[in-house]
């Protein structure tokens, strides 16, 4: 578990020392999650298949998270020895950080069995105004991921900017209706006041609240930026794991069942470290109880991306350069060419 813990710990650890010192450390915070992050993938190195649980990692990455977002909005909204420069550099590197690691970590935890890390998981989601992602994660994409009824698979040809505004609304009311139809099938349809959409936008306006208190509006204003940084992270992720890669729809309707063909995945070993295997996405579509440790990749079955998901996601934010690069490999997976 050596490397996931170098790779997603070592940033946060300097983004703390920006926050508090300023000085040189936001610099070195940003270039651990970007230039650092991009010239480790070049070294051969493979991450073996483990049995581990990576449980205590994910409590780990979990503990960090909120003391270093409070941290951040602090530094952001209220240090007064940040220079713009410096503030700049620390808002990249927390953003990265929030919308890399502590979302593969979230993610990561509403998948686990027990009922404590999922809480915890969900509670990371909130954190950052995003809580409908569970919902929308675990009852949509799981189900219906690689066809038109999941918001978050982009079709072939769709923009990342277009798809993310229709993913910002159409994620949300997704995860609300299948919130709604799950609590309808109960023997005793639960109080209202237990409803997830209840605890996500109460969480969110606490954490709001919360900035406040720590900045000010200003501490708000940085708040808000790093949620919404987290967020399209998130989406760019979505987005470059599932563009263009459809299951086929049978006579009845329903979609088969999903494949190994279904998912991008990224080959470079120490940014999937950092994200905790989730660049392995077909492996996690297959088995989605499988701890991180354990996910596999087999680029003979898997489509694989030709650059690590942080580059790719990098090129999604350029539409034409990205479907220059993409389109052919859908094509070829989906044997339309």
């Amino acid at each position: 578990m050596i490397w996931y813990a170098i790779a997603s710990l070592t940033p946060a650890m300097l983004l703390a020392f920006a926050c508090i010192f300023g000085g040189i450390w936001p610099l070195l915070a940003a270039l651990s999650i970007t230039a650092f992050v991009f010239l480790m993938d070049k070294l051969p190195h493979t991450l073996t298949k483990q049995d581990a649980s990576g449980r205590g990692l994910s409590l780990t990455l979990a503990a960090v998270h909120f003391p270093l977002l409070a941290l951040g909005v602090w530094a952001l909204g209220a240090a007064p020895y940040l220079s713009p420069l410096d503030t700049l550099l620390l808002f990249i590197g927390l953003g990265m950080f929030f919308g890399q690691v502590s979302n593969s970590n979230a993610h990561e935890m509403i998948h686990a069995s027990a009922r404590l890390p999922r809480r915890i998981g969900a509670l990371i989601y909130i954190s950052v105004l995003h809580g409908h992602h569970v919902s929308a994660h675990l009852r949509v994409h799981h189900i219906f991921a690689a066809t038109d009824a999941d918001p978050n698979s982009a079709p072939l040809g769709e923009g990342f900017w277009t798809y993310a505004a229709r993913v910002m609304h159409g994620e949300f009311t997704a995860g609300w209706r299948a919130d709604n139809l799950h609590r309808k099938r109960a023997e005793n349809v639960p109080p209202m006041w237990t409803h997830p959409y209840v605890a996500y936008v109460m969480g969110g306006l606490v954490c709001t609240g919360c900035a406040y208190a720590l900045a000010g509006w200003r501490g708000v204003i940085a708040y808000l930026g790093l949620a919404l940084y987290a967020q399209v992270q998130l989406l760019l992720s979505d987005y470059v794991q599932h563009y263009g890669l459809r299951r086929t729809i049978n006579t009845s309707g329903k979609p088969e069942p999903i494949g190994p063909e279904h998912s991008w995945n990224a080959p470079k070993w120490y940014s999937s470290a950092m994200m905790l295997n989730a660049p392995r996405h077909s492996d996690h579509h297959l088995r989605p109880a499988r701890a991180f440790p354990a996910l596999e990749v087999t680029p003979e079955t898997m489509p694989m991306l030709p650059r690590s998901l942080p580059v790719m996601a990098a090129i999604a934010m350029v539409p034409p350069l990205w479907r220059r690069i993409m389109d052919r490999r859908v094509k070829r997976w989906q044997k339309l060419a």
